[in-house]
């Protein structure tokens, strides 16, 4: 096949993806029902999972990031342009210590985003309804809090503080790095999935786990967020 042909093929194959992911609008609606994505940690151990500090919001409104020198307002540093279509396969976050495989996930059948399988304790999932990591837009990566036998991949994630690094690695051998500019959790019964979701207009990236107040009747009561914005693709 020619260079030319190759070039349009993988410009069909972009445009099918960008087809089959959903409006952020009909996604952040599926979200608002509470947004069970990890149903299945136990919450049972002696010591829960880090909760985010106050200090760990965003500075500038509840979800809105901060400027910062060499930043557009609201978005990535100047001269970090979006990158093409390229779906993930690894998360690495230093540190906490978090170096994991990623897989696609989607909706389940009763219309909550779906988890990871659980009995593998260092899985994290991409929403496949939504952007890659790196692209104009907001990504979601999601993954467990724990597991019945212990913590897992995102057990650690309330701990993290602005200025921490994300770095998703991708399929096309590039690695977007994405920079933490708040941590917050909220509870699954008002979660403001329109403001967590919505786009900003440049590469954002979510990073969620249950986190909260825990029960036996209703697992745990919410969800820990971590804010990125994309700061370098290499």
């Amino acid at each position: 096949m020619s260079m030319s042909g190759l070039s349009g093929l993988a410009e069909e194959e972009e445009r099918v993806a960008r087809r089959k992911r959903a409006p952020w609008g009909v996604i952040a609606l599926v979200l608002l029902t509470g947004l069970a994505l990890i149903r299945n940690g136990s919450g049972e151990f002696d010591v829960g999972p880090p909760q985010p500090a106050k200090a760990a919001a965003p500075d500038v409104g509840p979800l809105l990031p901060s400027a910062s020198p060499g930043a557009a307002s609201g978005g990535a540093p100047v001269g970090v342009p979006a990158m093409p279509f390229s779906a993930p396969d690894r998360v690495k976050i230093p540190v906490i210590q978090v170096d994991a495989p990623v897989t696609p996930v989607g909706v389940d059948p009763d219309g909550w985003v779906a988890a990871p399988p659980p009995n593998d304790p260092n899985l994290a999932g991409w929403f496949s309804g939504a952007v890659t990591p790196g692209e104009k837009g907001t990504a979601v990566v999601v993954g467990h809090v724990d597991n019945t036998a212990g913590p897992a991949v995102f057990y650690g994630l309330g701990a993290l503080k602005k200025g921490n690094h994300v770095e998703i690695h991708r399929q096309d051998g590039r690695t977007a790095v994405f920079e933490v500019y708040g941590v917050e959790v909220f509870q699954k019964s008002d979660f403001p999935g329109d403001r967590v979701y919505g786009s900003k207009g440049t590469p954002e990236l979510r990073v969620i786990t249950c986190g909260g107040g825990y029960t036996k009747q209703t697992g745990y009561q919410g969800n820990v967020v971590v804010f990125a914005r994309l700061i370098q693709a290499r």
